[in-house]
């Protein structure tokens, strides 16, 4: 799958029709599904947005890594599958976010994609700015790190 990377800053329509970036479209419909998979993110007001592949490892995940009914398995499962949105993308690559995603990220006239990896997340604009910043000065001040994964056998640099 394609890196989901950037920042891209698309109109909201007033019917709630966004225009998703074309890289990260391509990258979903390489997956099978022309459209895309968002839940509101519960950490901030932003959703998250992925494909197919990653919505299975998450599915996966809960299933393999917590027993069947346990607290901590219904919450999770509550706040993403029970929260997903199955968005088909239009002849013109725009998707409809549902009012109740929209209220709960903020999204009026304007949705600032940013990509994460295998997903993305949408946020108001003026709201990313302040998370964005306050991401910023905690990474400096732990001074935080990162160890990058061995390079796979027959990848290049």
């Amino acid at each position: 799958m394609a890196l989901l990377v950037g920042r891209h800053l698309n109109k909201i329509d007033k019917k709630g029709r966004v225009s998703v970036p074309k890289p990260f479209r391509a990258a979903m419909v390489d997956q099978g599904f022309a459209g895309i998979y968002i839940f509101p993110y519960f950490q901030s007001p932003a959703l998250e947005g992925t494909g197919e592949a990653f919505m299975q490892r998450l599915t996966n995940s809960l299933e393999e890594n917590f027993d069947m009914f346990s607290e901590d398995q219904e919450d999770l499962a509550a706040i993403t599958l029970e929260s997903t949105h199955q968005l088909s993308f239009d002849p013109e690559g725009r998707v409809t976010l549902p009012a109740e995603l929209c209220q709960h990220a903020g999204l009026t006239t304007q949705a600032l994609f940013v990509g994460r990896g295998s997903r993305f997340r949408i946020w108001a604009p003026d709201a990313y700015g302040l998370h964005s910043q306050g991401q910023m000065d905690r990474a400096r001040s732990r001074g935080v790190t990162l160890p990058l994964s061995p390079l796979q056998p027959n990848r290049k640099i």
